[in-house]
């Protein structure tokens, strides 16, 4: 894939943008366009970086007059799911320097800057005794997450994070600032709820908060010597939950590094966390079944709601990986045995059972194009390829996991888990789909947006 640009559009994007673009040539290149997923080698023809509503709308117009396509990116965790896009002609919209949150503490509402990620959220919410539907790392942006459902460990209690959204403003193809709304370009809002990124580039959202001020979380942890014995306990336990419960189970594969704590480090595991939005009593009742398997570990208590984010051990620093992902209908004694086989395919880090169904899976009529979640769980793989000869088998161990629960799955796809190529989001869409696609074509006629998960 080439990144060069004409002499011409290259000096063209330099008087129109100065600063705020970094070209092939510039020594910055290579710095500004590493996504956080840095196994992802993306090359675009620049990356601009702005600071204000106002930069948006001048690198947009900047790149139509060029002829250039344009990449929304806030943080470049999902850089993966752009892998099919030939990026030789786009300029990469890097919104990490415009981040800042504002709470309205009486309304229970924030308002967020497209760059921003959840930790910034929590920062403002908390002192408020408020949080959000937030994901399970703290480092991932808001916009990519929410506007393209977002499943949190507060999801089967309280839904799908793009169900908070209330306003979106965005520069749209044609360069102008759009502030949508159910009240205000009602259609555009209903797109952008699960279109995200094909629609424009997101300066800033409205969301709501929820006021929750400590919640009962953590997790539970064994040897994966025992998983045999866990992963059906888990499976049953499940069964009975009720939807105040969002948990997952992971079987996990850790290299010795000495970075990691003992209780990590060299050591195969299975973990289940989560959250339990009950009083502790009633919390504690619930998690005695698993708890009768005497983990070695068992952090489940009362934490500041804030605290949540780390509960699930998502790596702080860009971790070079690739991911597959799957919504099984149903996890019976034959589904088990797979995902046990599974879990001990080689090259594999992880695979996870993450709980879905309750408010998740429930559409709500007032909803954007995406509002709840078919499935009853998420399957989830992922493996690091820490050099470029370790994509390709990366990539082929995620897909063995998927493959191995082919009978199980359905016709459904969780948006912010497409991480790869090769993968059609069109299932992520569902009976959405056609509408989302007239409405691209009525609001971006020339397709200038390439979106990590294109409609």
């Amino acid at each position: 894939m080439s990144s060069d640009l004409s002499t011409g559009v290259a000096q063209n994007l330099r008087d129109r943008l100065g600063d705020l673009v970094v070209l092939p040539e510039d020594a910055g290149y290579d710095q500004a366009r590493m996504p956080w997923n840095v196994a992802i080698d993306q090359r675009p023809a620049a990356v601009a970086r702005p600071e204000s509503a106002e930069d948006v709308v001048q690198i947009v117009r900047a790149a139509a007059e060029a002829g250039l396509r344009v990449a929304p990116q806030s943080t470049g965790h999902g850089a993966a799911a752009l892998a099919d896009t030939d990026l030789s002609d786009t300029v990469l919209v890097s919104l990490a320097g415009l981040r800042g949150v504002t709470v309205d503490a009486g309304a229970r509402t924030a308002r967020v800057l497209g760059g921003s990620v959840w930790d910034d959220v929590l920062a403002a919410a908390a002192p408020h005794g408020l949080t959000a539907l937030h994901g399970s790392s703290g480092g991932v942006s808001v916009a990519g997450y929410a506007l393209s459902g977002g499943l949190s460990f507060y999801a089967r209690s309280k839904g799908l994070a793009v169900n908070t959204v209330r306003a979106v403003q965005l520069v749209t193809a044609d360069g102008s600032l759009v502030r949508a709304s159910a009240d205000e370009h009602a259609e555009l809002f209903w797109a952008v709820r699960g279109g995200a990124g094909s629609f424009g580039v997101v300066v800033s959202l409205e969301i709501d908060l929820l006021p929750i001020a400590d919640v009962f979380a953590g997790m539970l942890l064994w040897d994966a010597a025992r998983a045999a014995e866990v992963v059906p306990a888990y499976a049953a336990w499940t069964a009975a939950a009720p939807e105040s419960a969002t948990t997952s189970l992971r079987v996990m594969h850790f290299p010795p590094i000495p970075e990691l704590p003992p209780f990590l480090s060299g050591r195969d595991l299975v973990v289940i966390d989560g959250a339990i939005l009950e009083a502790d009593a009633a919390a504690s009742d619930l998690l005695a079944p698993l708890r009768a398997l005497e983990p070695e570990m068992d952090t489940f208590g009362r934490i500041p709601s804030a605290g949540l984010v780390a509960v699930h051990m998502d790596p702080p620093d860009p971790t070079p990986a690739l991911t597959a992902h799957a919504m099984l209908g149903s996890l019976p004694a034959d589904a088990v045995a797979a995902f046990l086989e599974a879990s001990a395919l080689p090259g594999v880090f992880f695979t996870e059972l993450r709980q879905v169904g309750g408010a998740a899976s429930r559409p709500v009529g007032s909803g954007g194009a995406v509002s709840s979640l078919d499935g009853e769980f998420l399957l989830h793989a992922v493996a690091l390829a820490p050099v470029p000869e370790a994509l390709a088998p990366a990539d082929a161990a995620v897909k063995a996991v998927t493959a191995r629960l082919e009978p199980w799955k359905i016709d459904a796809l969780a948006l912010t888990f497409i991480d790869g190529g090769g993968v059609d989001p069109a299932a992520g869409y569902g009976a959405s789909l056609d509408r989302l696609r007239e409405l691209k074509r009525r609001f971006d006629p020339e397709r200038r947006f390439a979106a990590a998960r294109a409609v």
